[in-house]
């Protein structure tokens, strides 16, 4: 069996021993963390940071999550909007006056955190996404797909751009820098969106799922998706440099299952861990607020969004190209991440939810 580190409470035995089945069945390396009631119960790590599987997987090591970025995004936009700075069901043009051409005067802000803005794709070269100016210009001069309101296709590069600019317009701070200052710090969590250079060393670099190379690129999960029209990002996109130095706030975030548990325990907690207290009760409702379902046209899938968050059933969360994961359940008070460096094909793919099902055995115990 792998060599499975860190700690854990003994009622949730079954989370490590599931990370163990994952390593011994090929993959690379991962971390998992649960938090009930804001306190850590879980926090395992194990395999390897490298795909030649020199490197281990360490205490510390961090990786990009992908999607999984989205959550802390929301987050910010949830944190202002609680603040009384943003208003969700306002014109975007509201705070960013040039975003109303071509179409777009009536988009809201929520449009933009429930994926129905209609600027599902990214249609700029690769090397513009490292470009912020020019991101956000390209995006505010681009003409919506639908109706916007209408119809749900997943933005799965643009969302952290849209939501990134009105957060900068209304703080004067980029996205990175108010997640920083505002969540991270004060939390102590080990998560960057825009990663500086002093933490390269610490990085598990993306491995490709098996019979593929760094050209591998995502693929709908649903088969009923329309063909994205955008540039595709490969694996070797994401292992760059540039990409690590990028704020890229829908893709971009590196961090640990520790970090994304505890900021994400937020959520599960009313808006309080470790005694920071971020969010009122109210501003944490309104991420369970639906506010989209049906048949997303991107994802080619029945979903239900809330305000910047998947939602299903009483929990909430979202995942990341490859497998990383975060599940927030508010009634149980608990938040469950699983990161990974080790991709696989998002149709072969139900670690996360393995990992969940564990986390739920703990809890019943922890309940009885």
């Amino acid at each position: 069996m792998a060599d499975i580190r860190g700690t854990y409470d003994d009622l949730f035995t079954a989370v490590p021993n599931a990370l163990a089945g994952l390593l011994d069945e090929g993959d690379a390396g991962a971390s998992v963390a649960v938090f009930v009631d804001g306190e850590s119960v879980v926090d395992v790590w194990g395999g390897f940071a490298d795909a030649d599987r020199t490197i281990p997987w360490q205490q510390d090591t961090i990786t990009n999550v992908w999607s999984v970025t989205k959550t802390m995004t929301a987050l910010c936009a949830l944190v202002l909007a609680d603040r009384g700075d943003l208003d969700p069901t306002a014109p975007v043009a509201r705070y960013w006056p040039e975003f109303a051409t071509a179409g777009k005067d009536k988009v809201l802000v929520r449009h933009l955190l429930v994926h129905t803005a209609g600027l599902p794709d990214w249609a700029g070269p690769i090397e513009e996404l490292y470009d912020w100016p020019a991101a956000t210009a390209r995006l505010a001069a681009s003409a919506p797909q639908w109706e916007p309101g209408s119809a749900a296709g997943y933005h799965s590069l643009t969302q952290g751009f849209l939501v990134g600019e009105v957060v900068c317009r209304i703080t004067g701070r980029s996205l990175g820098e108010f997640f920083a200052e505002e969540v991270a710090r004060p939390l102590g969590a080990d998560f960057h969106i825009g990663l500086p250079a002093g933490h390269d060393h610490r990085v598990a670099l993306a491995v490709p799922p098996s019979s593929h190379d760094e050209d591998y690129t995502a693929s709908a999960p649903g088969r009923s998706a329309s063909p994205a029209t955008g540039t595709a990002v490969r694996v070797r996109d994401g292992n760059s440099v540039a990409w690590r130095r990028a704020q890229i706030p829908a893709a971009s975030g590196f961090g640990n299952a520790r970090s994304v548990a505890l900021v994400q325990s937020v959520m599960a907690c009313g808006g309080t861990a470790r005694g920071v207290r971020l969010l009122s009760q109210a501003g944490c409702d309104r991420a369970r607020q639906e506010q989209f379902g049906g048949e997303d046209r991107r994802l080619g899938m029945p979903v239900r969004y809330g305000l910047g968050y998947g939602l299903f059933g009483n929990t909430f969360g979202w995942g990341g190209w490859g497998g990383s994961l975060v599940m927030i359940d508010p009634e149980a008070r608990m938040a469950m991440a699983y990161v990974t460096n080790q991709m696989r094909e998002p149709a072969d793919d139900n670690r996360g939810l393995e990992l969940v099902m564990a986390a739920y055995d703990g809890l019943k115990g922890l309940r009885a």
